[in-house]
């Protein structure tokens, strides 16, 4: 049982720096494996599968999404009883299961029923990862951490869909899933012999209804875990929304479909550019100045790319270098807004993390979703779709921060 006072003080990394950060990558990359090596295979899928309808294939990056975001809600008290460490191995083992499940999958409803599962599986690990990061550092430091991890995992989208594509070169879209499974199973056994339990014994909940229901209201009531987390929200619509329409926009927009690796690669990159960046800026001049400013730059970005797409102006020459642009800004807030949702959470960090993750991951994919099904032949409405949800974003900013964007605080 808890104790009244629980320790809410960081401790420092419990093993090498270096370490891990990159085990922190490591476990947020197998979500990112989940999505990104299944870009180039879409195609392959919907025709062994038997989907019939184009915007249909998007769902099985959707479902995916949903059960990410879903499945957060449930594993928060899990991790807060029975510590970070457990829930990300037991999360690991259910998510390589999965995807073997997804790899013989003989129909599309199945395929997409594993996918939703791999994704509640799979969030257990996210949230215990978070919990364990708050309880080794807080504020910027703890923004510094997720920025230095979201470096390494962004390499993942840059590799990704050309891992992806060279496997479909001398196997099919079942041998990504085995793949997966096997990375899963790797970094599980990472993870069992190097990360210690960080959760301290007085901190550790029991589940019952009324300790899981006060650790609800706790973080919605508080004014900057619930503002920046409806914050996240609306950045993340726009990521989910990028996911489930590139493919066609390469595809059946510009007519390049050889390109997609090229184009994800370089919005990836550029948003591996934006976390190297905010790393090295955020101890100095703050999550606010950087998130907040980051955010205006997108409204910009985003205004000047719709009213290019909407002239008919838009060339894939155009759509890359402005997405890229947007996706720099994009990587210089995200980061920064889950740190600044976590910043008063540390003593109920697992149920924090999973309420946090339930909203913007479910409702962002859903929003995404919308967005990519919207898909009509050109980039207008992704290109929308972000414009408005950084409106969004900086208008929730403002409200939580009662009016005074750009404070040089935490």
């Amino acid at each position: 049982m808890a104790s009244s006072a629980p320790s809410d003080a960081p401790r420092g990394a419990p093993i090498p720096f270096g370490e891990f950060v990159a085990i922190v990558a490591a476990l947020m990359a197998m979500g990112a494996f989940g999505i990104d090596m299944m870009l180039p295979a879409l195609p392959d899928i919907a025709q062994s599968l038997h989907v019939t309808v184009a915007n249909h294939r998007q769902f099985v990056i959707t479902v995916f999404g949903a059960g990410y975001g879903i499945g957060q809600l449930f594993h928060g008290p899990l991790v807060d009883r029975f510590g970070r460490r457990r829930m990300m191995i037991g999360s690991l083992a259910a998510y390589a299961a999965l995807n073997v499940l997804a790899a013989i999958s003989a129909s599309f409803p199945l395929l997409l029923a594993a996918r939703f599962f791999g994704g509640t599986a799979i969030a257990g690990s996210r949230i215990g990862m978070i919990a364990m990061v708050r309880d080794c550092f807080a504020g910027r430091a703890m923004a510094q951490i997720m920025s230095l991890a979201f470096m390494v995992f962004m390499a993942i989208p840059i590799i990704a869909p050309g891992l992806g594509a060279g496997i479909l070169l001398f196997g099919n879209w079942r041998t990504i899933f085995w793949i997966i499974a096997g990375l899963a199973l790797l970094v599980m056994i990472w993870v069992a012999i190097r990360i210690p339990e960080t959760m301290l014994l007085e901190d550790r909940r029991e589940i019952r209804l009324p300790a899981i229901l006060a650790g609800w209201r706790a973080t919605l009531s508080d004014r900057l875990s619930l503002g920046y987390t409806l914050a996240t929200t609306a950045l993340t619509a726009c990521l989910y929304g990028y996911l489930g329409s590139i493919e066609q926009i390469m595809a059946d927009g510009f007519g390049r479909p050889h390109l997609l690796i090229v184009i994800f690669a370089l919005s990836a990159g550029m948003m591996m550019v934006g976390n190297m960046t905010n790393a090295r800026l955020v101890m100095r001049i703050g999550t606010r100045r950087l998130s907040h400013g980051a955010v205006c730059a997108m409204i910009v970005i985003s205004a000047i790319h719709l009213a290019i797409a909407m002239t008919g102006h838009e060339t894939i020459v155009t759509f890359a270098v402005l997405q890229a642009l947007t996706f720099a800004a994009f990587s210089l807030s995200s980061a920064n807004f889950s740190a600044m949702a976590m910043e008063r959470m540390g003593h109920i960090a697992g149920t924090a993390a999973s309420v946090q993750g339930f909203i913007s991951l479910t409702f962002g994919s859903a929003i995404g979703t919308m967005i990519g099904q919207a898909f009509d032949g050109t980039t207008r409405p992704l290109t929308a779709g972000f414009l408005v949800a950084a409106v969004i974003a900086i208008g929730l900013a403002f409200i939580t921060e009662r009016g005074r964007l750009f404070r040089p605080l935490a």
